[in-house]
């Protein structure tokens, strides 16, 4: 296990995202978890603290209660005496959250549809413009933020506050897997496609339609993802069998 480097890059939404004095541990979670996602710290790797309150310009403090709410979201796990380090899944833990998540999404893509109210609605609408923009833009970044979002509000109109926790806990953990399924050009023209259609099946409120939807995005999300992993194009990922 070795300490993460950060490379000389363009600035990215980790060094956008401002921190105020108001919820500081909360703000410099947003940016570590950014990072994460991201994969500017790479699976495995341990979070060193000098480093990290260097370059996230805050003190020690916030920064670990800020990884203690991210191991909280299992995007980090903490070792006993040792830090804490970018948590990495095996193959077959890949395969077990995306077939759990699936279920989820396909429930609460049939309760939003049945159960959106028109301001949701139009707000996902807004929503789905900036996305299509940012993919225009081929701005990966602020794509999967806003893409992002729109999951969230999916879950949100659901309006099952079980289902939704249920749903966040789980979906961090594949996160930063998430980002990357659309770093082939295909594959992202395809789930911008189908962003299209769940639109389109919630504005007619075909609950059948949308968890099915949900279901095939998230299936070729996992295919994406299983077959980065599998080719060594995820460092970090799935070099490891589950214990």
């Amino acid at each position: 296990m070795q300490d993460f480097d950060f490379v000389s890059q363009p600035r990215t939404m980790a060094d956008i995202i401002e921190i105020s004095h108001q919820s500081l541990h909360a703000q410099v979670a947003q940016r570590l978890r950014t990072l994460l996602i991201e994969g500017h710290i790479a699976p495995g790797s341990k979070l060193n603290e000098r480093e990290l309150s260097e370059r996230l310009r805050v003190s020690r403090t916030p920064l670990r209660e800020a990884i203690r709410m991210l191991a909280a979201e299992g995007l980090v796990e903490l070792l006993t005496n040792r830090g804490a380090i970018a948590v990495r899944l095996s193959e077959q833990d890949v395969h077990d959250t995306f077939e759990v998540l699936a279920g989820l999404e396909a429930q609460s893509g049939a309760l939003a549809a049945q159960r959106i109210a028109p301001p949701a609605l139009q707000e996902l609408q807004a929503l789905h413009y900036e996305m299509l923009a940012c993919y225009t833009r081929q701005d990966l970044s602020g794509y999967y933020r806003i893409n992002a979002q729109i999951h969230q509000a999916i879950n949100r109109a659901a309006a099952n506050p079980v289902l939704e926790r249920t749903y966040t806990q789980i979906n961090a953990r594949v996160q930063a897997l998430r980002f990357k399924s659309n770093q082939d050009a295909a594959k992202w023209k395809r789930a911008v496609a189908e962003h299209e259609q769940m639109l389109a099946a919630l504005q007619a409120r075909d609950a059948a339609a949308m968890a099915q939807l949900l279901t095939t995005h998230l299936m070729h999300k996992r295919d994406a993802v299983m077959e980065l992993m599998r080719t060594g194009q995820l460092k970090g990922q799935g070099q490891e069998a589950r214990t």
